[in-house]
């Protein structure tokens, strides 16, 4: 089949077929061989996928989870890149040190005592791609093929993505209202070493999980770290979120009393701009050496020009202020549509009340796929993403995440509205 014919196969088959058709068009090319074991294990995220169709005009999109960039300062900003180009151009469009610039590592250790870690020294900061890229590295350096790494249950997609592309085996840990249960973690490792395997960290998003918006209490928080650090497992903290608490009153992270054994990574994408892709490691001194060279080896340096905008942000902007204009955006649409779920959705639905970040969970009945369901909803004028995508299991979920972050208020009253009779009807037909 050519590509012609491929792309008007799309507007009549489902995914499922064209995915096939496209793996027997490619099957028997002499290339196919090349690949590595490691390729097998890539995946499209369905999260991109269902980003794209949500582009369409005339859709409510409750799928993705984007920053709302209007309430930056966007005139100034561009005037204040336009200087960094004319005026240090030859430093902010040359390569530059692997490790990031000293004054925005500096900057992000002032960034993350806002939040609770009062001991973050420079030296050991690594600027990374985003968190995304923070995460690759710290599996690449410590996870062999086979080794196991703990996660919540859900937990964020594009970190399971990366666990799979290097053979890691992922081992989930329940959560309730409070976040991960201590006494189900610490039963999880301890048959897991019985069976001889090897754990080499637990990987969580403690504050405003993504996708379910949970929030792991500032009681067991301390208890989840001695736990791993008993069983020797670091603890790989992904905390983009922790600053956009709708109180103003971030909870402490994991990493502010126990330097040795988490590693921090925090990103710029929520609480500035994910476009320019910066975000970070702080990475214990004693693993520090090897984490930088892994991430040098990977992009070689961070872009110059963006850690400098960012720098420029941090110096010169009131970006504490810009964080608590997000707190305000944020309740009021999260409001809305806990207020929203409230007034449509019908008997037999569950759903998460966060206290900050950008994501409500929603449970269905048991026996509902909510998988097939995005179709009916696309029909219906709205997207969200499935429970599915955020599990490394390939059962059917009865979950789905709903976005709020980036919708006005009105919008996500319209897009649950639109939702609520596709639920209805996948619940009548149990």
């Amino acid at each position: 089949m050519t590509h012609e014919t491929l792309d008007a196969a799309v507007e009549v088959l489902p995914a499922e077929a064209i995915d096939a058709i496209e793996r027997a068009a490619t099957s028997a090319h002499r290339h196919e061989n090349l690949f590595s074991e490691r390729a097998a294990n890539i995946k499209q995220s369905a999260v991109r996928d269902v980003f794209d169709i949500s582009m369409r005009p005339g859709l409510v999109s409750l799928a993705g989870g984007s920053p709302y960039l209007q309430s930056l300062p966007l005139e100034r900003l561009g005037q204040t890149a336009a200087k960094i180009v004319a005026e240090q151009g030859m430093t902010a469009l040359q390569y530059g040190g692997g490790q990031g610039t000293e004054e925005l590592r500096t900057q992000i250790c002032e960034v993350m005592a806002a939040e609770g870690i009062l001991d973050a020294k420079p030296e050991n900061v690594v600027i990374t791609a985003g968190s995304q890229s923070a995460q690759d590295v710290a599996t690449k350096v410590f996870c062999n093929p086979g080794d196991v790494v703990l996660v919540e249950d859900p937990t964020y997609v594009g970190a399971l993505n990366t666990f799979e592309a290097y053979q890691v085996e992922v081992a989930t840990v329940p959560m309730d209202e409070d976040g991960i249960v201590p006494d189900l973690l610490e039963a999880k490792i301890a048959a897991l070493q019985t069976a001889g395997r090897s754990i080499k960290f637990l990987y969580t998003i403690p504050s405003f999980n993504n996708p379910s918006g949970i929030t792991l209490s500032a009681e067991r928080r301390q208890q989840v770290v001695d736990i791993c650090r008993n069983a020797n497992i670091l603890v790989l903290e992904d905390n983009p979120y922790g600053l956009l608490r709708f109180d103003g009153k971030p909870l402490t992270p994991l990493r502010a009393d126990n330097p040795d054994d988490v590693i921090y990574m925090g990103s710029f994408s929520k609480i500035f701009a994910p476009g320019l892709r910066i975000g970070w490691a702080l990475v214990p001194a004693h693993l520090q050496r090897r984490y930088y060279l892994a991430s040098e080896a990977v992009t070689l340096c961070p872009p110059t020009l963006n850690q400098m905008l960012v720098s420029a942000y941090l110096r010169d902007y009131d970006w504490r202020g810009q964080i608590e204009t997000y707190r305000g955006l944020y309740k009021e649409r999260c409001d809305a549509m806990l207020a929203a779920l409230d007034e449509y959705m019908p008997e037999g639905l569950s759903w998460t009340r966060p206290k900050g970040g950008f994501f409500v969970w929603v449970t269905l009945p048991e026996g509902v796929d909510t998988y097939p369901l995005l179709t009916k909803a696309i029909d219906a004028g709205v997207v969200f993403i499935p429970g599915a995508a955020f599990t490394h299991s390939d059962d059917p979920s009865n979950k789905i995440r709903l976005a709020f972050s980036a919708v006005p208020p009105e919008s996500i009253r319209e897009g649950v509205r639109r939702l609520a009779p596709v639920l209805r009807e996948a619940i009548a037909a149990l």
